[in-house]
C-alpha cells in the first residue's frame, strides 16, 4: 500500500479560503483529515460543510479555528454542538432532499470534496459504501475530489459508485468504521415503541429515524408481516427485522423486493450485512428523500422524534429555545411523503416529559427562540408513553384535547388552562383522568366482529364530535330503548360532558372502527358509580347495523372486569321490559332480574362479592 503522506500535496490541492465538503456519518475520512491538519502549513480560513460526522470532530475544536470554519447542516456530537453554541461554527437549516442542489446549483460551490471509498473493482469503480446520502452530489459538484481508499469500506449497491477517473487524488489508508451500539431501553421508551408499532399495518413500508424511540419501535414490529423499507437511515434494529423476515419488501409498490436507504450507522454486523448485498439499495438523498418518491410507497409510515410539540401540532426538532441542537434532516421530507402516500401515516414520537419529569414536552406554545421544523399540517399522529394523539383533520380545539390526553397527567390541567386563554377550548370543557389501567398496558383492546377489526377503548374528551355523530345516527327506536324517551338534540356542550368522564371513578368505554385517522364510534357502554352502595349502574347503546353482533356483550364483560378490579360489590341496570335483546345480554352475563316498581322497566343486578361469584 503506498504511503498516505507522500501521495498528497495539500498546498497544491487546496487554497486558503476554499470551501470543502467532508464525508458524513460512518464514512468520515478521518485519517485523510488528520493528514490535512498535520500538513496544512500556510493554509487557513477553509470552510468545512458537513452533515453528522461519527468521529472526534477535531477540526471543530478551538485550536483549529484559524484553519477551519465549520458550517453544518445537522448538529451532531458535543464538539460541533459546542462550536455552534459558542459562535465558532455555523448551522445551516435545510431539508435533506435539498442539500445536494446547494452543491450542484452553485449556491454553496465546493472547491473540494474529501470522501472515503472502497478499493476500485476490476472496472475502476469505487463504492461510496455506507454513506451515499449527499456525498454523491458533493463528489459530482466539487472541483477537486480527494478520496481516502479504505479496504474496510463495504461495497454497497444502488447508485453508490464513483469511477477512479472522477477522483483527483487518492489517499490509501485503512481504518475501521465507527460503530454505534444499540442502547438500553427504559420502560417509558418501550411503551412509546409499542404504541407506534400498533399504528403500523402488515404490508406497510416504513422509515425510521435515529434514537432510542425508533430502536424501541423495531423491537415491537417483530410480529408484523411483509413490511417494506424506504428510509434514509439503516440501523441494527432494522437489520434484525430483515433477518427475521419481517421486512421482506414483498408488498412494496416502489422498488419492490428491495430495501432502499441512503446511509447506515451501526455495528460491524450491520456493515458486514450490507457489503455486496444486492437486496439493499443505497441511493442519494435527493432520490431517497424526495417526497414524491416516498409517496410512491403505499401505506408509507414515517417515524421520527422531536424535542417538543405545541398544542396546535407544531413540531420543534432542531433547537431547545435559542440553542440549536440537531437539524432539520429528513423529518419533513418523510412526513410530507408519507402524508401524500395512499394510506400513509406520518408519526412523531417523543417522551411526554424532559429533565426527570420536570418539563412537559407537550407545550401550550413553543418556547422563545425555538423553531418549527415540521408544521401543523404535516403530522398525522403524535405518540407519547400515554398514547396516540390523532391530528389529521382535527380543528385546533380537537388537536389541543388530543395532545393534552397524551401529555403527562401532572401537566394536563395546566395545559388546558393555557389553551382556554385563547378560547381554543370552551369553558365547559373539563380535564379528567382518561386512562383505564384495567384495560391493559396499551389502554385498549383489539377485537373482531363479523370478520371486521375494532378497538375497544375509553371515551375521551376529543371524542366529542364523534359522540355527536353517533347520537344522530340512531333511530327513534334505539333512542327510546336507551333513554326511555326520544331526545332530539345532542348539543356540543352535552356531548362534551358525556366524553369528559373521570375514568378513575365512573367508566365510559366505546368500540370504534378506525382506519388511519378515520374513527367512527359503533357502541358505547357506561357505568356510573353509586358510592353509597359500592355499586354502579350500567347502560349501553349500539349502532343499529351492529346490534345483536356481540358488541354490548363484549363491553359488559370488560366493565365487569373493571368493576371487580376496583372492588365494587355489585352492578345494576334498568332496561325497558320489551328490550329483549338487551335483557338477554345482561342475564347471560349473570345479572339477576329483580322486582321493579315500574312494570315497563326491568331491574337487574349482578353480585360481585366472592359469594356472589361462586
Amino acid at each position: 500500500m503506498p504511503s498516505p503522506v507522500s501521495k498528497l500535496n495539500w498546498q497544491h490541492l487546496l487554497k486558503s479560503g476554499n470551501r470543502i465538503f467532508i464525508g458524513s456519518h460512518a464514512a468520515v475520512p478521518t485519517l485523510l483529515i488528520d493528514d490535512l491538519i498535520a500538513n496544512a502549513k500556510s493554509l487557513h480560513d477553509i470552510e468545512i460543510v458537513q452533515l453528522v460526522t461519527l468521529s472526534d470532530n477535531k477540526w471543530a475544536k478551538p485550536e483549529f479555528q484559524h484553519l477551519f470554519k465549520v458550517n453544518t447542516f445537522f448538529i451532531g456530537g458535543h464538539t460541533v454542538r459546542q462550536a455552534v453554541a459558542e459562535g465558532r461554527a455555523d448551522y445551516t437549516p435545510c431539508f435533506m432532499t435539498d442539500i445536494p442542489a446547494l452543491f450542484t446549483d452553485g449556491v454553496l460551490p465546493l472547491d473540494a470534496a474529501l470522501i472515503m471509498v472502497s478499493p476500485a473493482d476490476e472496472h475502476g469503480y469505487h463504492s461510496l459504501g455506507v454513506s451515499v446520502d449527499v456525498i454523491a452530489a458533493a463528489a459530482k459538484a466539487a472541483k477537486t475530489v480527494i478520496a481516502q481508499v479504505n479496504p474496510a469500506m463495504p461495497i454497497t449497491y444502488g447508485q453508490s459508485f464513483i469511477h477512479k477517473d472522477d477522483i483527483d487524488a487518492f489517499f490509501y489508508a485503512e481504518q475501521p468504521l465507527p460503530e454505534v451500539q444499540p442502547t438500553e431501553l427504559d420502560p417509558r421508551t418501550e411503551r412509546i415503541g409499542q404504541y407506534v408499532s400498533l399504528l403500523v399495518e402488515d404490508g406497510a413500508t416504513i422509515q425510521l429515524g435515529v434514537g432510542k424511540i425508533c430502536e424501541a419501535v423495531t423491537r415491537y414490529l417483530s410480529n408484523h408481516k411483509d413490511l417494506g423499507l424506504h428510509t434514509e437511515l439503516l440501523t441494527d434494529g432494522v437489520l434484525e427485522l430483515i433477518k427475521k423476515g419481517v421486512i421482506n419488501n414483498r408488498r412494496k409498490t416502489f422498488h419492490p423486493g428491495k430495501s432502499v436507504t441512503s446511509f447506515c450507522i451501526g455495528t460491524k454486523q450491520l456493515y458486514d450485512f450490507v457489503h455486496q448485498n444486492p437486496h439493499i439499495g443505497f441511493y442519494p438523498s435527493e432520490y431517497v428523500n424526495s417526497p414524491s418518491n416516498i409517496a410512491r410507497n403505499e401505506r408509507m409510515v414515517s417515524i421520527n422524534s422531536a424535542i417538543e410539540v405545541d398544542l396546535t401540532g407544531q413540531v420543534v426538532s432542531d433547537s431547545i429555545g435559542h440553542q440549536f441542537y440537531s437539524g432539520v434532516g429528513g423529518q419533513v421530507d418523510f412526513s410530507r411523503g408519507a402524508s401524500m402516500s395512499n394510506g400513509g401515516k406520518p408519526i412523531i414520537a417523543l417522551p411526554s416529559t424532559a429533565k426527570d419529569g420536570s418539563i412537559s414536552r407537550i407545550v401550550p406554545h413553543i418556547r422563545e427562540g425555538a423553531g418549527v421544523v415540521t408544521s401543523r399540517a404535516h403530522v398525522h399522529y403524535v405518540v407519547t408513553e400515554f398514547g396516540v394523539a390523532s391530528l389529521r383533520g382535527k380543528s385546533i380545539r380537537e388537536r389541543a384535547l388530543e395532545l393534552i390526553r397524551v401529555a403527562h397527567p401532572k401537566f394536563r390541567n395546566q395545559l388546558l388552562a393555557e389553551v382556554r386563554k385563547h378560547y381554543w377550548v370552551p369553558h365547559y370543557q373539563v380535564q379528567t383522568p382518561v386512562e383505564v389501567p384495567e384495560l391493559g398496558p396499551v389502554g385498549f383492546k383489539e377485537l373482531s366482529v363479523n370478520g371486521e377489526s375494532f378497538d375497544l377503548r375509553p371515551l375521551n374528551p376529543s371524542d366529542e364530535r364523534r359522540l355527536q355523530e353517533f347520537f344522530y345516527s340512531h333511530t327513534k327506536e334505539t333512542l327510546q330503548m336507551r333513554y326511555n324517551s326520544v331526545p332530539t338534540q345532542m348539543s356540543r356542550e352535552k356531548s362534551c360532558t358525556l366524553v369528559s368522564v373521570d375514568q378513575s371513578k365512573d367508566l365510559a368505554l366505546c368500540i370504534v372502527k378506525q382506519k388511519g385517522s378515520v374513527v367512527e364510534i359503533q357502541a358505547v357502554g357506561r357505568y356510573y358509580l353509586i358510592e353509597s352502595q359500592n355499586s354502579c349502574e350500567v347502560a349501553f347503546v349500539t349502532r343499529e347495523k351492529f346490534q345483536g353482533k356481540g358488541m354490548a356483550k363484549r363491553l359488559l364483560a370488560e366493565m365487569i372486569n373493571v368493576a371487580k378490579a376496583r372492588g365494587l360489590a355489585s352492578m345494576q341496570a334498568y332496561v325497558r321490559a320489551e328490550n329483549k335483546p338487551m335483557l338477554k345480554v345482561f342475564e347471560n352475563a349473570g345479572f339477576v332480574r329483580l322486582r321493579s316498581e315500574d312494570p315497563s322497566e326491568a331491574y337487574l343486578k349482578l353480585d360481585l362479592t366472592p359469594a356472589g361469584d361462586s
